[in-house]
């Protein structure tokens, strides 16, 4: 398996969710190796959500990646397609609050949910030249993919997600499938598909490989 890297150096960072907690149950892993790795301006961007759910979301961003800020587009949950132009509206705008990202992580273009799978369709349109990581949300819809990029997560920041999901977002703890059974058993699968214990996957629709050497 090949590896790829981001580039050294500081990290402007979108992370795009419909939905309160989408970004942190997908890529709660991820965004504490950012943390870790220091240097990252992250900049949330959530469609839905009342003022509780809201509230959650942003301690889940301070809590994940310190010194996020988020922003709200305060549409309605489970309606997204029928509001088309402004989610779309809100992602061009939160595009101008945060010009240039190194990276963009976004839903899954074909995610069951009809929320998600918009705001997944929509972020490469929005941010054509970032690398946009698009992510997976376990559901009951089971529509698990065929990711095709991994982030290796160490042992102690898969377990921090998993009690930080618990801690920042209380109100979902009633769900039947919010569990660490659920978060750690995904975890460990794209990890063996890895060969990592734990990682999160990803899949990326459209990339620039350089070849290095002064090549263009």
């Amino acid at each position: 398996m090949i590896g790829l890297a981001l580039p050294d150096g500081p990290l402007r960072v979108v992370c795009l969710a419909a939905h309160p907690d989408d970004v942190e149950i997908a890529c709660g892993g991820t965004l504490l190796a950012l943390a870790a790795r220091g240097g990252v301006e992250a900049a949330y961007l959530t469609l839905t959500g009342d003022p509780s759910r809201q509230d959650e979301a942003r301690t889940a961003a301070e809590a994940f990646l310190p010194g996020a800020t988020s922003v709200f587009g305060g549409l309605p949950d489970g309606r997204l397609p029928d509001r088309w132009g402004e989610a779309r509206a809100a992602l061009h705008e939160h595009a101008e609050r945060v010009p240039a990202p190194d990276l963009v992580l976004a839903p899954r273009p074909d995610d069951a949910h009809q929320d998600h799978r918009l705001v997944g369709t929509m972020a490469p349109t929005v941010w054509r030249d970032a690398v946009v990581l698009h992510y997976e949300i376990p559901k009951w819809d089971g529509d698990m993919g065929r990711p095709s990029t991994y982030v290796p997560v160490p042992d102690a920041l898969a377990r921090r997600k998993v009690e930080l999901l618990d801690v920042c977002y209380a109100s979902q703890k009633a769900h039947d499938w919010w569990d660490h059974e659920v978060f750690l058993g995904l975890l460990r699968l794209r990890g063996m598909e890895c060969r990592s214990r734990y990682a999160e996957a990803y899949t990326v629709t459209k990339s620039v490989l350089s070849l290095g050497r002064g090549t263009p």
